[in-house]
């Protein structure tokens, strides 16, 4: 049985944006004014170049558009991460080695080997694989789809100029699931490639990183084209993986005043996954070792019970390698954007994404299967001029997207590979945003700037999820739910900068942020039964900061920041009573308070250092669990009890010398020290997941060849190596969040040590390993 699909007359509206533009703003200035970028914290190592790839002496690069506040923001909390230490002298593995420059973020590994989890300010901390609570674009195109879900299989560091990572609520510049921030990366532009570039990279369990890419500029078109091609082994068992990624960006700029822009992604991901382990058993066998039959297992090794008959009744035990656990998905997104200036004060750009998201994950006790196809349209106008006699720079908004969710879920059967038991659930519905955002950036002296911005959205989910079951006494049973819900949100900001001179900012920040509930989080009562949850509301963050950059040389960066987030109706899951099915629920309040601080040091002698250091104390100030077993049901008050899955102190510091001049010039090594304290992973505050600090030590190589002549054609050589753990620490890169339990016999809540022999939480992070790699420039 199929469920219908349902869609809202508002996309035919929403589609129509693309047809004309906003009305421009008032009455051309006498001359034009951009802001200067507040960046609070300068990350990456060493000078950051534009994250739109600055043109190769001597190529002429087709003429940009203004920047809009996206894309050069004043008044936000942000960290600009570059290439230098970060992409171009190391063997970038995931964007987890790019990310963690940015104070606030921390990440673990999700389900395969590029597949990060980033949490921004502990924000998305109970995330299990698809990432919610910031939004992403790439180049101006948005990579998050409608229902706030966002992965990061398709992002291969190797392709990007930059990475902005804008921390705090930020609703009002982003839209729906920017509740904690958002992430904005610039692959490289054709003219910073301007040639041809091949490189690989090879290292410890078998991985290879064939990558390349091409850019340049002809005319009015500029193109980069980026591929790569990443498989290995895996450290731990049942973990090998192959994924390819294409990513090509294109502009074609016929006149001064026009410009069209190509984005196209696509990612085929293939990943065996091994099982998520408890605390003991992270300690026992944290790599998973010996694990390919049950019977013969060796001591930790996780084990899932799947139905025999794949329905219901006797189970089996069965390992990753039994089951045949993995994920094959694939992700293609293709946009397109129009731009034109009025005259020399006014932007309008007008840009349509389609983004296609199809999932095959057989794995641990069930399996998903589906299609998500999806439709982002925005239609914006950027005006420079004057205010009240002022300097200003307004900008103005129309946003829509949506997403057909189309999903399977089965039960999974033991044996054969992956293969699929009895048919779980049907869910077919469509979620509609459809808003507007606007935002003033006004330069009040020469000293204060003011921004103001708001933004109103409505959110629409509709459609059916049919449940069935499969009692042992025969038959089937069929539950429908029908989905429909609506939201409004509002989400205003407000900042003021003081620069008293040139070496110092500083920044007062009050934002608010939401994130609507999915269709997923509609398809169960508060009763425990399938229908529609109808009492859940928007989350919602409100944000306060205090900010302070200081340079007081050109090359000496240093930045903190104290942030204060107020959360309402935060979206966990909650226990009716017993023998009844876990639901979506709002916990009424909790506050996120911390302080964030940035530093970077390149000096001419050649030496540098980064350093990227968060403190984070999350606490609940409002929530009672309700938690239940057998026929006995307890609710436990968790206000003050830490929010788990954030570590109260996380830190990333490194050092290291370039050789700037001489035979030598281009040879460089650093020591990077990246820490994170211990976590709680229950929401009583019982256990708590091992902080680490992991060492890795880099030597790298970068020379321009002379004529071209020293290989082959090539202009340029890059060589270089890391050794990563050199300590060979064990520790634990992902730990997910447990859910506390109570006895079925005397309803009284249990102990640490049955959390800690629970599984389904910790993947354990790679032993010292050793990648290399080189890289030519034609």
């Amino acid at each position: 049985m199929s469920a219908p699909r349902f869609r809202r007359p508002r996309r035919v509206l929403a589609l129509a944006l693309a047809a004309s533009p906003l009305i421009p703003a008032a009455a051309q200035a006498q001359q034009s004014v951009t802001l200067e970028e507040l960046s609070v914290v300068g990350a990456g190592g060493g000078p950051v170049a534009d994250p739109r790839g600055a043109a190769t002496p001597g190529v002429a690069a087709p003429v940009p558009a203004a920047p809009t506040p996206v894309a050069a923001p004043v008044g936000q909390v942000n960290s600009r991460i570059g290439r230098g230490d970060v992409i171009d002298d190391r063997p970038a593995v995931n964007i987890a080695d790019v990310a963690r420059n940015s104070p606030g973020v921390t990440v673990r590994q999700g389900n395969g080997p590029r597949d990060v989890i980033i949490s921004v300010r502990g924000n998305n901390a109970r995330a299990t694989g698809v990432s919610r609570n910031f939004v992403v674009l790439e180049d101006g195109f948005p990579v998050t789809q409608a229902d706030g879900s966002s992965r990061f299989d398709i992002t291969d560091p190797r392709a990007y100029g930059s990475l902005d990572v804008f921390r705090g609520p930020q609703s009002a510049l982003f839209g729906n699931y920017a509740s904690g921030g958002a992430l904005v990366f610039d692959t490289r532009r054709g003219a910073a490639v301007n040639g041809f570039e091949y490189g690989v990279d090879a290292g410890s369990f078998g991985y290879l990183n064939n990558y390349a890419t091409v850019g340049g500029i002809s005319g009015p078109f500029e193109l980069s084209l980026f591929t790569s091609d990443s498989r290995g082994n895996g450290f731990a068992g049942h973990s090998s993986f192959n994924t390819q990624t294409i990513n090509l960006l294109g502009t074609y700029t016929p006149t001064p005043d026009n410009r069209f822009t190509l984005k196209i992604i696509n990612n085929e991901f293939q990943a065996n996954l091994p099982g998520r382990s408890s605390l003991l058993q992270f300690y026992q066998n944290p790599y998973q070792r010996g694990c390919a039959s049950a019977l013969t297992a060796a001591a930790g090794c996780v084990t899932y019970a799947l139905p025999v008959n794949g329905r219901n009744g006797a189970t089996a035990p069965v390992t990753a390698d039994e089951g045949g656990f993995f994920r094959g998905d694939r992700r293609t997104i293709v946009g397109g954007r129009y731009e034109h200036d009025f005259d020399a004060y006014t932007t309008w750009r007008t840009q349509l994404v389609f983004d296609d998201r199809n999932i095959n994950q057989p794995f641990y006790t069930t399996s998903a299967r589906g299609d998500f196809p999806g439709f982002n349209v925005l239609s914006d106008v950027t005006r420079r001029g004057d205010l009240f006699g002022m300097p200003m720079t307004g900008y103005v908004a129309l946003a829509y997207n949506t997403l057909d969710s189309n999903s399977l879920t089965y039960v999974r059967a033991p044996y054969g590979g992956a293969r699929l038991g009895a048919l779980n659930a049907n869910l077919a519905a469509t979620q509609d945003n459809l808003g507007g955002r606007a935002r003033v950036e006004l330069l009040l002296s020469d000293r204060w700037t003011a921004t103001a911005g708001i933004g109103a959205e409505t959110t629409a989910i509709t459609g059916r999820n049919i449940t069935y079951g499969y009692p042992t006494a025969g038959g089937v049973t069929v539950a429908s739910a029908t989905l429909d819900r609506s939201f409004l949100n509002v989400a205003p900001e407000f900042s003021l900068t003081y620069r008293p001179d040139e070496a110092w900012r500083l920044l007062g920040r009050v934002a608010a942020g939401y994130a609507t509930p999915s269709a997923s989080n509609l398809t169960v009562t508060p009763a425990g039964v399938p229908g529609n949850n109808t009492q859940i509301q928007t989350q919602e963050n409100l944000g306060f900061d205090l900010g302070a950059s200081w340079a007081p040389l050109p090359e000496l960066q240093f930045s903190v920041t104290g942030f204060y987030e107020f959360f309402r109706n935060e979206l966990i899951a909650q226990s009716p009573g017993a023998g009844l099915l876990s639901y979506t629920f709002n916990a009424p309040a909790s506050e996120h308070r911390g302080v964030e601080i940035g530093a970077t040091w390149a000096s001419p002698a050649g030496w540098r250092a980064t350093l990227a250091y968060t403190h984070d104390d999350q606490i609940f100030t409002n929530y009672t669990e309700q938690l239940s077993a057998g026929t006995r049901t307890a609710r436990f008050n968790r206000a003050g009890n830490q929010i788990p899955g954030v570590p109260a102190d996380a830190a990333l510091a490194r050092f290291g010398y370039e050789q700037t001049t001489g035979p030598w010039a281009g040879l460089g090594a650093f020591v990077e020290a990246v820490y994170q304290s211990d976590f709680y992973l229950d929401n009583a505050n019982l256990l708590k997941a091992p902080g680490f600090t992991v060492v890795n030590l880099n030597l790298h190589y970068d020379r321009v060849l002379p004529g071209g002549a020293a290989v082959g054609f090539a202009k340029r050589l890059s060589l270089y190596v890391e050794v990563r753990n050199v300590f060979d620490r064990v520790y634990t890169n992902a730990a997910q969040n447990l859910a506390d339990s109570i006895s079925g016999t005397t309803g009284l809540q249990n102990g640490a040590g049955v959390l800690a022999a629970t599984t389904g939480s910790i993947f354990a992070g790679a032993p010292r390993n050793v990648v290399g790699g080189m890289k030519l420039a034609f």
